[in-house]
């Protein structure tokens, strides 16, 4: 590779100008430097968290990574280390990047750098995680490098964005044909069943939800709660408890060892407030904590606390948005 390569870069791409999981993250990783592809990536570009120089690139609805790719080659082309969230638009870049640009791709680093050699060559130094992240594995590529970041790994800037960031357009070429899927239609997720990190509203239940109730009852309840998530225009979350329990999957796990979120509203039924489950929440800009215990760790850090039984709550919330309980079973 020609001139000299250095530094590091964060690749963020937006949908409908909003931020994925974990972009903020990329930003500070990357000592602040950020380009911002995707839809209403100006808007995205402009309330990034942690960013210094921030240049974003309208690239339209839906996401064509091989040709994304190949308009990005020549931006990336003298940058070291070039840093991804690992969301899903992250995941399905990073990999054409990483062939567009013939470097290698270390998947769902948890903390990245880069260095130059003895022989001035850049050296980038990433840390993987194993086990659950409970074992860190150093790797180091000689040469530049793309790498995935795994969310929830460190403190980030402010929620509100950077007032004092560098924000200017890029002109990249034109996104040619290449080898994507064709876009036929753009549907809005299930709201049921979508992936917990896009969510903008997440509603999750944890063991004071179903407290005095057996796994059967338990069960049904967290049905319910999907339900009425999708009511309030949100996903059904839940913590380690519940999903070790067997009473939700183990997609709706938030925390450290399950999905790291980042909604505009957070709604925490019977939920105490685990570090481990506290640490994959993100930022949300509002936390509403339901609980009988007013001085657990969730209502302490919550905008608004109410301290009331969360699964009477649940039924109420049901009969008014009209979501059909047919859990009899978990009627006491």
């Amino acid at each position: 590779m020609s001139g000299t390569v250095t530094g590091a870069l964060a690749v963020v791409v937006a949908r409908d100008g909003r931020l994925p999981v974990g972009a903020a993250e990329a930003a500070a990783e990357a000592a602040g430097h950020v380009v911002v592809v995707g839809s209403g990536s100006e808007a995205a570009a402009r309330a990034l968290p942690g960013a210094t120089s921030v240049r974003w690139a309208e690239t339209g609805p839906g996401l064509q990574p091989a040709a994304l790719a190949a308009a990005l080659t020549p931006v990336v082309a003298a940058v070291a280390l070039v840093i991804l969230p690992a969301s899903p638009d992250g995941r399905d870049l990073a990999p054409r990047l990483a062939a567009a640009t013939d470097r290698p791709l270390v998947a769902r680093v948890l903390e990245a750098s880069v260095r130059a050699g003895a022989d001035g060559a850049p050296r980038v130094r990433v840390r993987v995680g194993r086990v659950d992240d409970r074992v860190l594995v150093p790797v180091e590529v000689h040469g530049p490098a793309v790498v995935t970041l795994a969310a929830g790994g460190r403190a980030t800037g402010h929620p509100a964005g950077s007032p004092d960031a560098v924000v200017e357009p890029l002109v990249l070429g034109p996104l040619r044909e290449a080898h994507d899927a064709e876009l036929v239609e753009l549907l809005a997720p299930d709201l049921h069943t979508m992936d917990l990190a896009d969510a903008t509203r997440v509603v999750a239940g944890g063991a004071g939800l179903v407290a005095g109730l057996d796994d059967t009852r338990a069960t049904g309840v967290f049905a319910l709660l999907v339900r009425v998530a999708a009511g309030l225009g949100g996903s059904a979350g839940a913590t380690r408890v519940a999903t070790d329990a067997g009473w939700t999957g183990y997609e709706r796990q938030i925390g450290t060892t399950g999905v790291t979120v980042d909604p505009d509203l957070y709604v925490a039924l019977g939920v105490s407030g685990a570090a481990q489950h506290t640490g994959g929440i993100g930022t949300p800009r509002h936390v509403v904590s339901v609980n009988t215990d007013p001085s657990c760790p969730m209502t302490a850090m919550a905008d608004l606390g109410l301290v009331t039984d969360a699964g009477a709550l649940l039924a109420e919330l049901a009969r008014r948005l009209d979501v059909a309980d047919d859990r009899e079973a978990a009627r006491a």
